[in-house]
């Protein structure tokens, strides 16, 4: 990695945005994981959430990356991605019966897709973008959901489905990012780190 850039750190510790980044030729000096309270609050609409915990796992990371000697400050980037239909904010999937319940939801629907992501400048700034994007399902039947349901893929994903894999046999039309879906909108992410110096594309010719 080139010497001209500012250190980077991805609060994140998905390895689908991990891979999403190193797609473009970005690689993290840290990875900080930033544990936060996701739950939304009362009458929080979906874009608003994206933005608001995407901005609060930045602050979070940063303010490690600060303490530690080996990164001080750093620009910091976080996202978080956010499932709805309507104003109904669909939750990350832990236990089965919430993924059954989204699937059958989803089937034969378009539903939204927010993923907000937050810059840390290396003076404290923040810089904030929310990408929405459309996605439409095919009708699903029983046997799709219960098959779907048993790869476990669901687990730990916004809106029980990951589009990167097996659902993405689910999905009739996509408007926006389908790297937004994934988790990381890389055209945006690309933009908000050139704009401070982290220029993604020099690297691409001599693998810096």
């Amino acid at each position: 990695m080139s010497e001209s850039r500012p250190r980077f750190v991805l609060a994140s510790g998905s390895p689908r945005r991990l891979a999403l980044l190193a797609q473009i030729g970005v690689e993290p000096d840290a990875v900080i994981p930033a544990d936060i309270e996701e739950t939304p609050t009362r009458n929080e609409a979906p874009r608003a959430l994206a933005q608001r915990l995407s901005a609060e796992k930045a602050a979070a990371a940063a303010a490690i990356a600060l303490k530690r000697p080996d990164l001080g400050p750093s620009l910091v980037l976080a996202a978080d991605t956010v499932v709805c239909v309507g104003r109904r904010i669909l939750p990350k999937c832990e236990i089965l019966d919430e993924a059954e319940d989204c699937l059958n939801l989803l089937s034969g629907r378009v539903h939204r897709v927010y993923t907000g992501l937050a810059l840390r400048t290396l003076g404290g700034a923040e810089r904030r973008r929310v990408v929405e994007t459309r996605v439409r399902f095919k009708r699903l039947s029983r046997a799709e959901i219960a098959d779907y349901l048993a790869t476990g893929e669901w687990r730990g994903k916004a809106g029980g489905y990951a589009i990167q894999g097996l659902a993405g046999a689910f999905v009739l039309r996509l408007i926006g990012s389908y790297s937004g879906v994934v988790g990381l909108p890389l055209a945006e992410t690309a933009s908000l780190l050139a704009g401070e110096g982290y220029v993604a594309h020099r690297a691409w010719a001599t693998g810096a």
